[in-house]
């Protein structure tokens, strides 16, 4: 179960992200994310711009990146809507943050495939590497939170880092992908053992012939 935000103080948040505004850049990007929808269904934007938002905030903090009261009433100014009907969005999806986490989220999934797969190792390994689930670490590196199911269950356990996802993990992959990081690296997403895909351990097992050309089995199968 994901751990609820410790929502900072309103008076700091304000002091601090009250003036926000979109860069010379991003003004450019958030004019053309509402210009794909129709006069009138501008809501529809609050999703891509509640994104280049928490990335903005991310840039400017080095960090992953968060959504403070104040940013979310400038996306929802921006495009005429009631601040609650904003705010819906960035409670429903998780991709979201409420709160301040560091420059790598680390989202390790708890449900039952990646469990049953050996999301304690993962768990374990974070641990041991100092991350606190629903916190920070110290140096403002890593934040752990628990998440529920990402789509990936058939490479489990994974762990979405950022954008990322890194999967087919155990107690020493974690730990590998974790120093990885922290060393300023950026370790190859996907899966760990160098399953393609989500195609069995070892490789394809059907449609070989396709796994690295547009193979016409037309004729074979006739």
């Amino acid at each position: 179960m994901a751990d609820a935000p410790t929502i900072p103080d309103e008076a700091e948040t304000r002091a601090r992200w009250g003036s926000f505004a979109w860069t010379d850049e991003n003004q450019t990007r958030a004019n053309e994310i509402v210009a794909r929808y129709p006069k009138g269904r501008e809501q529809s934007a609050s999703l891509p711009l509640l994104d280049l938002a928490q990335r903005q905030v991310g840039t400017e903090t080095q960090t992953q990146g968060w959504l403070p009261v104040p940013v979310i009433e400038f996306v929802a100014r921006a495009i005429g809507v009631p601040y609650m009907r904003v705010y819906e969005v960035v409670t429903f999806y998780t991709m979201f943050n409420l709160a301040p986490v560091g420059r790598y989220h680390v989202q390790v999934c708890g449900t039952t495939p990646c469990m049953l797969a050996g999301s304690d190792d993962v768990f374990a390994a974070c641990k041991n590497r100092g991350l606190v689930k629903g916190g920070t670490t110290p140096d403002g590196l890593f934040t752990l939170t628990e998440v529920e199911c990402m789509g990936t269950c058939a490479n489990a356990p994974m762990v979405q880092i950022n954008d990322d996802n890194y999967e087919d993990l155990d107690y020493d992959r974690t730990a590998a992908v974790l120093d990885a990081l922290a060393k300023g690296e950026h370790p190859q997403p996907g899966s760990t053992i160098g399953r393609q895909t989500s195609s069995p351990e070892g490789g394809p097992t059907t449609l070989i012939a396709m796994v690295r050309e547009n193979h016409d089995y037309r004729g074979e199968w006739a």
